[in-house]
């Protein structure tokens, strides 16, 4: 069974970058996933603090795409990988949402966002749902994680 997920208010919420489940990363406290996304696409500017004190992740969001800012040369290479990033600190930093993921077992997770065809499925479900591959990775990581912590735990 596939698992959907876009509003924070709705199963799977938490999946949402725009769920409020802060996170240390790169010496800094960012409330969101989605903040420290946004913010990673103006590195070296006084861009990135503006973008990781609003208080609303749909702000942070609409911060990052206006492009009177100047986006980092790398931006298209990088992204996934700051994606990643602020995924799995979000999910090692919160048990309940970790154990929430966790328990989707293999079900592929979709985005189902219908305005962006990169990160969600799309509004007709052809969008590359990348976001949803970064959380199946990410659960994949916590998985493995869990085991060698389980592994080390029974060597005497």
């Amino acid at each position: 069974m596939t698992i959907y997920f876009y509003s924070t208010r709705e199963q799977y919420g938490c999946f949402s970058n725009f769920s409020f489940h802060g996170f240390e990363l790169d010496g800094l406290y960012w409330p969101t996933s989605e903040h420290y996304f946004q913010a990673q696409k103006f590195l070296g500017t006084p861009h990135v603090e503006q973008i990781r004190l609003v208080k609303m992740p749909k702000d942070a969001a609409r911060m990052g795409r206006e492009r009177t800012r100047p986006l980092r040369q790398d931006w298209e290479q990088v992204k996934d990988d700051i994606m990643r990033q602020a995924v799995l600190s979000k999910f090692q930093t919160h048990r309940d949402i970790r154990d929430i993921l966790l328990s989707t077992g293999d079900e592929e997770i979709v985005e189902n966002s219908p305005i962006d065809f990169y990160w969600g499925c799309g509004s007709d479900g052809s969008g590359k749902n990348m976001l949803g591959k970064i959380l199946m990775e990410v659960r994949d990581i916590l998985r493995h994680i869990q085991s060698t912590d389980a592994d080390n735990s029974t060597v005497k």
